[in-house]
């Protein structure tokens, strides 16, 4: 074999091997960006924990052909990056903003969530959503409260009993 054929080989493992490490992987179209622009969007995805690569479709595909998805091949033409993303959203968002700021240059295509094909606009839908520790923070406020709660009333009511013990003993003396 060729050692064009094993690089490919090598390179189609590594992206299985990110995909299978990936929440999220989400598939755009990139024509006509700047360096300047990639730039700041490589590391737009790296502030958000996401990692913004280009590889060639074909070695996309076979990678997700391996995997058992076929869903992809159609959207798997012209100039493809992919952005791996650590969350379910985060990715999402970041190319959603990215097509937002760099309009037609930057379209949407798919995303790859939860072992599942999700097509443009379900890719729109997850960047409104929350992330799962915006979720989790959410839900330990929502439960912190009444325990908050109940505990400033009793520390109030602590609080107010040498009042009423004060005033008794005064009632009583005179």
């Amino acid at each position: 074999m060729s050692a064009n054929f094993e690089a490919k080989k090598a390179v189609v493992a590594e992206i299985t091997e990110k995909i299978k490490a990936s929440k999220s992987v989400v598939f755009v179209d990139y024509k006509g960006l700047t360096v300047a622009e990639v730039s700041k969007l490589r590391n737009d995805c790296r502030a958000a924990g996401c990692e913004y690569k280009v590889y060639k479709n074909t070695l996309v595909r076979k990678a997700l052909n391996e995997l058992g998805f076929k869903e992809f091949d159609s959207d798997l033409n012209g100039p493809t990056a992919v952005a791996f993303g650590q969350d379910e959203t985060g990715a999402a968002k970041i190319m959603v903003k990215a097509a937002k700021d760099y309009e037609e240059k930057v379209i949407l295509k798919s995303a790859f969530v939860d072992n599942a094909y999700v097509d443009k606009k379900g890719v729109s839908a997850l960047a409104t959503m929350p992330s799962k520790e915006e979720l989790l923070a959410k839900l330990l406020g929502s439960l912190q409260a009444p325990v908050a709660n109940l505990a400033g009333i009793l520390s109030n009511m602590v609080a107010q009993l040498p009042r009423v013990l004060n005033a008794v003993a005064e009632k009583k003396q005179a």
